[in-house]
């Protein structure tokens, strides 16, 4: 059993060594798009991240049989090429709910609380100078009391509102699919939650009916002062609208996740003049040490699973 791991970077130190025990295993730090096919010609199994698996690529590997995608989302593989073919495609669900939730309150309170501003005040030695023990700068509010708006009620988001409860936030929520249904919040639409949100926080897939979702006109809708946060997918929010808009309306906007990742240069969001109303991470949401963890030990298993299932 030849088994090619095609981008471990993303996995950082994460130990692969589970993996030795199924067969012969060939790891890779990155692959492009003109080495993958070459590396997969003798593999059984193919296991990539964010690495594109083609219909071209899979004809040039004459022995797969089975692709594990090592994420939930499995938009870089052809299902249609694999289904033909006969190639298995499984993926790993559910591994970084807890990290996501984790970063999304970490950006929160981030943005909320302009951590940056009185880190650096501290910092650059200004608060020696000053003639009582606190420094009151920019103003920063409680929880307790704001509305919290849930763009994409699953795992994540339905985590995020129970947690955003216990603050004692009042938490609405707004379905992109129109199917998620919760008694114990309120479903709303999406104007209506723009224009009531003191956060919102996006949880949802990148498919056609949240592309650029969150745009001028959404942007524009809402309060003043409140924060929106995007750990759903690049792409949900309009980058060159939210470059126009957060220098022209305080609002707060945390992004882990671009439409281009790594970003491209140049970007218009970084030509942001209100660099303290936005606050940009690698998306790394999903990377804490237990979920790599977890992530890699699943896929094992659904490696082990396809395995034992073939012999019978």
């Amino acid at each position: 059993m030849n088994i090619v791991l095609l981008d471990t970077l993303t996995f950082g130190d994460t130990s692969l060594e589970a993996f030795e025990s199924l067969g012969n295993v060939t790891t890779y730090l990155t692959t492009t798009a003109d080495e993958i096919a070459q590396r997969v010609t003798q593999a059984d199994v193919i296991v990539t991240n964010k690495v594109v698996i083609s219909d071209a690529v899979m004809e040039s590997a004459t022995k797969l049989k089975l692709i594990c995608v090592a994420a939930t989302g499995t938009n870089n593989i052809d299902h249609d090429a694999a289904a033909r073919r006969g190639i298995s495609v499984k993926n790993v669900a559910g591994y970084s709910t807890d990290a996501v939730v984790q970063h999304t309150f970490s950006m929160l309170f981030y943005l909320m609380g302009h951590s940056c501003y009185y880190d650096e005040y501290v910092k650059n030695g200004q608060w020696q100078k000053e003639a009582v023990f606190t420094h009151i700068g920019p103003s920063f509010s409680e929880l307790r009391g704001k509305t919290w708006g849930i763009i994409g009620l699953g795992e994540i988001g339905r985590s995020v509102a129970n947690i955003a409860k216990a603050f004692g936030a009042k938490v609405i929520y707004y379905s992109t699919s129109g199917k998620n249904e919760n008694s114990e919040f309120e479903k709303t639409t999406l104007s209506r939650l723009i224009e009531n949100s003191d956060i919102i926080s996006i949880h949802a897939p990148l498919n056609a009916s949240t592309e650029n979702l969150i745009s001028h006109s959404e942007l524009l809708q809402m309060k003043d002062g409140a924060v929106l946060l995007n750990l759903g997918r690049g792409g949900i929010v309009d980058e060159d609208a939210l470059s126009v808009i957060i220098d022209v309306k305080p609002i707060y906007v945390g992004l882990d996740v671009l439409v281009k990742e790594p970003m491209s240069i140049p970007h218009a969001l970084l030509n942001v003049k209100h660099t303290e109303r936005l606050y940009i991470t690698p998306h790394i949401a999903w990377t804490s040490v237990e979920a790599r963890e977890r992530l890699i030990a699943a896929t094992v298993e659904n490696i082990k699973t396809f395995l034992e299932s073939t012999v019978k």
